[in-house]
């Protein structure tokens, strides 16, 4: 038998004649026997999708071990080892185990959900097959992954077209193949003859049929041209086997990373040459140059980061029924700023509806509306038709039903894709001897048969045009009065045809699309329309939804052939629509607003969405999405709505923000800590902190920040991206270090002052206890004054921040005088301590709040910069 063409190349199968695919295949009209069957069977495999494993959990657990976060904190635990710092290595150990359980467990369920959401693409198909070569053909229901090249298939309305075909006859077929190329309405098919298109214009070839698309009306018997791997559903599937571009997560992660790692790798060399050079002393402070490296170092973010996440995912899942595969998509989700979707099933609904008639001077002609009605209505009764296909029934919605079965219908001629119309016969009440035929079809198809003058036709075809370029699809229709008569009517009868109107009709509107659009508009989300779709009809539906649309605003995709990268992303940036998507378009205009700075995320359903999906930072797909465009998303929602990705999205800025927090305060804390221990050193006959001081100071800090995870962040945090910057994130904890470290300094003098008169043996147990107080105090401060989208004195339960914080400062107010405090080298401070640190802690509270103030208005400047187009960003 000879090979099957691969799917790469469908075009050579529409371009030869359907004799030329028949000799190809080793084939003929009859089908193949049985043995014949079996034989193929075992040579080309099965017609399924390539096997894809998902995870298992312990694969799930060593990926997490590779998390960069992890990857630090590993370094630290090494090096603790090393120095025989057992205890400090073995808090971090348990900290990245915990990390990664809880991450692998969060993704693994995901995994199990999405195994609870695959469908089949179908199941069985009916088959020509014969038992001998002799024998004649039996149709037989087959499975399909039993089909193979060179099977003689039957389609039928609602079927799913099992592999890649070949048509070789058909009847009023039309085919749904929005999951491949994003149309909204039906496409109509033939078995003809015509040469081969372009080869990127395959899904236009209409002797051909793909495996994912589904039969709308119509019946058709088909050659299999290719199954299994080598199908086009398959070629977009083998798209998700590879490797994935870092998305805005995995960046700021990487950035945030290294900046943890070269102050990790700074610090201890610093402090050792410190102690070396100015108080003599050797390697008897390494333990404790470790101990600063670890305070430097968040133990808690990678068990932070993924409770955030984790919770956030499971608060999604159970109130919106929206599924995070990969936790960190729900992150990327939060940083979104850019939302590409197609138009159909997102914006609008998958059904057309009446927008109004047309009379031939433009005027409403209610009467073309109930003649297309009368001719819809018919056709599908006597036809014997299973449905009316989209347009009909949106015809039969606006028509008054009454006054449809007031006709007796004659006869009818379904709709042919050859006279792109239908035409009923029917007899008008009260004209007994006369019979109305009422056609209904493609206004070109329609016109020619109408008894017109040459310059009306062309008058009525530019008032078509204009309809059509506003994005509105048009039908004509036109009647004509025949002597009734007992004969067959052919379509020979349609000619000298009355002109009786248009028909024009818009796609119908998603009903929560509005209000979802205005919503993300508020959270600083721009829409972007990648759509197979006419730019007609895709502007028609952002005008009706209010999407303003710029001069530049709508583009055909082709147009982006010939621009670089550099100068697609500037178009992309300023362009709403782009219409006549291939999936290729899809996926470079997605790469290209990422280059552009832009966080992006991507919804779509179909096998052309694919490639787009794994482009974007988050790939968005419904749960009745296309098995491949499920596999391939990192969300998966309950329905194609977006007001679920804006619950989405909205989960993902708060996880983001209390990721952000964290970050931002235990950094700046952390480096504030490591500045003043180094100027410790320095200025101290003894080691500002024992070892174990630092680590049981990290612990009770590190314990308490895992609150961030369940705090609820101020609303305005939705109201802009949630992206961790590590340029701006070092900024930030640069300069709130600094008033940490000058906090520090200044407990300095304080504990100068109440040490004065005591002697040389207490003054080391009593600066350790203060400085330990301050840091614990000083810390619960900023949790509570730092907090993202926080007012400074709000009516408002504390919450767990706020609880954890006061504990954190009683804990360091409490344990240097506690029977624990001697173990740990602490003891009781004196009263007059006390009464100076609050004045030192009183002034640095002031001092972060007008350092926030100021933080605060230069982002909200800078917000405003952006929204104007003036600040890049």
């Amino acid at each position: 038998m000879p090979e099957a063409p691969a799917a790469s190349e469908p075009g050579e199968a529409g371009a030869a004649t359907a004799l030329q695919v028949l000799r190809r295949l080793d084939t003929g009209p009859r089908g193949l026997t049985e043995d014949e069957a079996a034989l193929r069977l075992g040579r080309v495999g099965a017609n399924t999708l390539p096997a894809r494993r998902d995870a298992s959990w312990p694969r799930l657990l060593l990926r997490g071990l590779r998390d960069p976060f992890t990857a630090v904190l590993l370094c630290l635990a090494l090096v603790s080892a090393a120095v025989f710092a057992w205890s400090t290595a073995c808090v971090i150990l348990v900290l990245v185990v915990t990390s990664s359980v809880l991450r692998a467990s969060g993704e693994y369920r995901a995994d199990r959900s999405m195994d609870r959401l695959r469908e089949l693409v179908a199941t069985t198909s009916s088959v020509l097959r014969r038992a001998a070569e002799d024998a004649a053909p039996v149709a037989r229901e087959v499975p399909v992954e039993e089909l193979v090249p060179g099977d003689i298939v039957q389609l039928g309305p609602g079927d799913l077209v099992p592999a890649d075909v070949r048509l070789l006859r058909a009847r009023g077929l039309t085919v749904h193949q929005a999951a491949l190329t994003g149309e909204s309405v039906p496409v109509a098919k033939h078995a003809g003859d015509v040469a081969g298109p372009a080869r990127g214009a395959v899904f236009e070839q209409p002797q051909l049929c793909f495996q994912g698309s589904s039969v709308a009306t119509g019946s058709a018997t088909a050659v299999v041209v290719d199954t299994g791997g080598r199908t086009r559903f398959a070629a977009a599937h083998d798209r998700t086997a590879g490797q994935r571009e870092a998305s805005a997560f995995d960046r700021s992660v990487y950035g945030i990373s290294w900046i943890l790692i070269r102050f990790m790798l700074l610090t201890p060399p610093l402090v050792l040459m410190a102690n070396a050079a100015l108080r003599d002393r050797g390697l008897e402070t390494l333990p404790f140059a470790v101990a600063v490296a670890v305070g430097l170092t968040p133990e808690m973010l990678p068990v932070v980061v993924t409770t955030c996440l984790a919770r956030g995912a499971a608060l999604l899942a159970r109130a919106h029924g929206v599924i995070v595969k990969r936790l960190p998509a729900l992150h990327d989700l939060g940083a979104v700023d850019v939302l590409c979707l197609d138009k159909t099933g997102t914006l609008t609904q998958d059904r057309p509806v009446v927008e109004r008639g047309l009379d031939a001077a433009g005027g409403d002609a209610p009467e073309a509306v109930h003649w297309a009605a009368v001719n819809a209505w018919w056709t599908l009764q006597l036809a014997e038709l299973p449905a009316p296909d989209a347009l009909d029934e949106a015809v039969l919605d606006a028509a008054d039903e009454d006054g449809l079965m007031a006709y007796d219908g004659i006869a009818a001629l379904p709709f042919d894709p050859v006279r792109r119309l239908s035409t009923a016969v029917v007899r008008t009440p009260g004209r007994l001897g006369t019979h109305t035929l009422v056609v209904k079809g493609a206004v070109e198809a329609v016109l020619e048969r109408c008894a017109l003058r040459p310059e009306e036709t062309r008058r009525l075809t530019e008032l078509a045009d204009r309809a059509a370029r506003d994005g509105l699809r048009v039908l004509a229709v036109a009647t004509a009065e025949r002597p009734a008569r007992l004969r067959d009517y052919t379509p020979a009868d349609e000619r000298g045809l009355d002109f009786q109107g248009l028909v024009t009709l818009r796609d119908a509107l998603a009903p929560t699309a509005a209000p979802a659009l205005a919503a993300l508009a508020d959270r600083g989300v721009t829409v972007k329309i990648l759509t197979g779709d006419h730019p007609g009809t895709a502007a028609r539906a952002c005008r009706d939804l209010g999407i303003v649309l710029g001069a530049d605003a709508v583009v055909t995709a082709d147009r982006t052939d010939s621009l670089t990268d550099a100068e697609l992303a500037r178009l992309a940036a300023r362009t709403t629509v782009f219409a006549r998507c291939t999936p290729e378009h899809k996926a470079r205009i997605s790469a290209a607003l990422r280059t552009g700075g832009h966080t992006v995320g991507f919804l779509g359903d179909g096998v052309n969405d694919v490639s787009a999906l794994w482009a974007a930072d988050v790939g968005i797909a419904p749960r009745d999405a296309t098995d491949v465009a499920r596999e391939g998303a990192d969300v998966v929602l309950a329905e194609k709505d977006l007001t679920a990705v804006g619950h989405a999205i909205a989960a993902g800025r708060l996880s983001g923000g209390n990721i952000a927090t964290y970050l931002r305060i235990t950094l700046s804390s952390n480096l504030g800590n490591v500045v003043a221990m180094l100027a410790a050193g320095l200025l101290l006959p003894f080691l500002p902190m024992l070892p174990a001081q630092v680590l049981v100071q990290n612990l009770c800090f590190d314990t308490v920040q895992l609150a961030f995870a369940y705090d609820r962040p101020h609303p305005a945090v939705l109201r802009r991206p949630a992206r961790l910057d590590p340029r701006a994130l070092l900024r930030f904890i640069t300069g709130f270090g600094i008033l940490n470290a000058a906090a520090d300094l200044a407990t300095f003098g304080v504990l100068a002052l109440a040490l004065h008169g005591r002697g040389p043996g207490e003054d080391e147990a009593v600066f350790h206890s203060g400085w330990f107080t301050e840091n614990l105090i000083t810390q619960s401060l900023v949790m509570l004054l730092l907090r993202t989208g926080r007012r400074l004195f709000e009516d408002r339960p504390p919450g767990p921040v706020g609880w954890t914080a006061g504990a954190l400062a009683v804990i360091g107010v409490l344990l240097p005088p506690s029977p624990l405090g001697p173990p740990l080298g602490l003891t009781a401070l004196p009263p007059e301590y006390y009464l100076l640190l609050t004045v030192v802690l009183a002034l640095y509270a002031a001092a972060l709040v007008l350092a926030r103030t100021r933080q605060e208005r230069h982002l909200i400047g800078r917000d405003e910069w952006v929204e104007s187009g003036r600040f890049p960003r």
